[in-house]
């Protein structure tokens, strides 16, 4: 196999998680047809990295959304004013 074409190294990383989410964690891979629970969270770390579904800001605005809900500060459709 010429260099160019060698598989990149790869690095083994320790993660500690409750037995409950791992066993989350095998059920789904093996549902979703990965070959190994190894395959399973490299496609997901992947993913997350490729699509990330939230900013830390986005996160804060939700936090202070649900704050804001809780304490009854809300609007309806009728109190805001939309432009025309």
């Amino acid at each position: 196999m010429a260099e160019a074409e060698s598989p990149p190294d790869k690095t083994t990383v320790n993660i500690r998680i409750t037995e409950t989410f791992l066993e989350d964690v095998d059920t789904t891979w093996e549902q979703q047809g990965f070959n190994s629970r190894s395959e399973f969270i490299r496609f997901v770390l992947r993913d997350a990295l490729k699509h990330p579904e939230f900013t830390r800001a986005d996160l804060k605005a939700m936090l202070t959304s649900e704050a804001e809900i809780r304490e009854g500060r809300t609007h309806s459709s009728d109190d805001v004013n939309y432009p025309a």
